[in-house]
C-alpha cells in the first residue's frame, strides 16, 4: 500500500483483480466504505523504454468455441504460442499483455459456456503494446436521484443489460447498465407511468420484466471502465462515474479528443 497525492486515496499493488477483491471484499465485511478504481498494470521504463508486465495464458476449450476464443485473445493482443488439438477440446498457450486478462475471465466464460478452462502465470516485462480496447460496450448512466421504476426498466430494456431492479435506490452519474452501443448513454430509470382519466377496454398490460444482472465485487471491478470506479459499502457494491456531473464528463470528453 503507497500513498498518493491525495491523503485520502492510496494505491493498493497485488497480484491481479482477484487479490485486490479479496482486500476490497475483507475490508467491506468488517464495515467500511471505499471507492476503488479501475485496476491498472505497473509498468517499468527499462532501457528509456515503457514496458509492462506479461502473462503465459493457457485455455483448455471446447472445438466449436475455439473460434470465440481466439478472436477474444487476439483483441487483447495475445500472441499463440502454440495450439494442440485434442478428440473434442484444444489446448491453446498465448503470451499476453497482463492488461488484456482484467475482465477476460467473465467473457471468455461467457462464450465458452462455462466449459472453458484458463490459467495463467507471470511471464516477466516486455515493450508496451498500445491501447487495448478491452469493453465494446458503453455504460447506462442515471441522470437524476430516485428509486428505479418497473415503468422505467420495461422502456429501456431493450437498450442494454441492466443492474438494477425496480426500488432500488439511484442517484445521478450512477451506472445502472450496460448499453448495447460502445458510447454511454444518460438513462432516466426513475421515470413514472403517466396517468390519466382515461380508461381503457383491456386495461393495464401485465409487464414482464428481465430480472437484472447483479454483479459481485470482481465483475464489477471487470466492467469498470477508465471514466468509473467502484463504490463499495457494507450493504452494496454500486458502479458510479468519476465525475458525477454530466456536463463536467461531457467536457472532459471533447478535451480528450481534442488531444487525440
Amino acid at each position: 500500500m503507497l500513498p498518493t497525492e491525495r491523503p485520502d486515496a492510496w494505491e493498493v499493488q497485488g497480484r491481479g483483480e482477484l487479490a485486490l477483491a479479496v482486500l476490497v471484499e475483507t475490508m467491506r465485511r468488517e464495515g467500511f466504505e471505499l471507492t476503488v478504481g479501475k485496476p491498472e498494470v505497473v509498468t517499468r521504463t527499462i532501457d528509456g523504454k515503457l514496458h509492462e508486465p506479461f502473462e503465459q495464458l493457457s485455455c483448455d476449450v471446447p472445438g466449436e468455441a475455439l473460434g470465440a476464443v481466439t478472436q477474444l485473445v487476439a483483441a487483447r493482443k495475445g500472441e499463440l504460442g502454440q495450439m494442440i488439438h485434442g478428440e473434442s477440446r484444444v489446448r491453446l498457450d498465448y503470451r499476453v499483455p497482463s492488461r488484456g486478462l482484467i475482465g477476460f475471465r467473465t467473457e471468455f466464460l461467457t462464450i465458452t459456456r462455462g466449459a472453458g478452462i484458463a490459467s495463467h502465470v507471470f511471464d516477466g516485462y516486455g515493450p508496451w503494446v498500445g491501447e487495448l480496447r478491452t469493453r465494446l460496450r458503453g455504460s447506462l448512466v442515471s441522470d437524476r436521484t430516485g428509486p428505479v421504476t418497473a415503468h422505467a426498466v420495461d422502456q429501456l430494456a431493450d437498450r442494454g443489460v441492466l443492474f438494477v431492479a425496480p426500488g432500488t435506490q439511484v442517484y445521478g452519474g450512477m451506472v445502472v447498465g450496460e448499453y448495447t452501443r460502445a458510447e454511454d448513454l444518460e438513462v432516466n430509470i426513475t421515470r413514472e407511468k403517466k396517468l390519466t382519466n382515461m380508461r381503457s377496454s383491456t386495461g393495464d398490460e401485465l409487464v414482464k420484466l428481465t430480472p437484472p444482472t447483479i454483479l459481485n465485487l470482481e465483475q464489477a471491478l471487470e466492467f469498470c471502465a477508465n471514466d468509473e470506479c467502484v463504490e463499495v459499502t457494507p450493504e452494496s457494491v454500486r458502479i458510479r462515474k468519476v465525475e458525477l456531473d454530466p456536463h463536467l464528463r461531457a467536457r472532459a470528453r471533447a478535451r480528450a479528443k481534442q488531444a487525440n
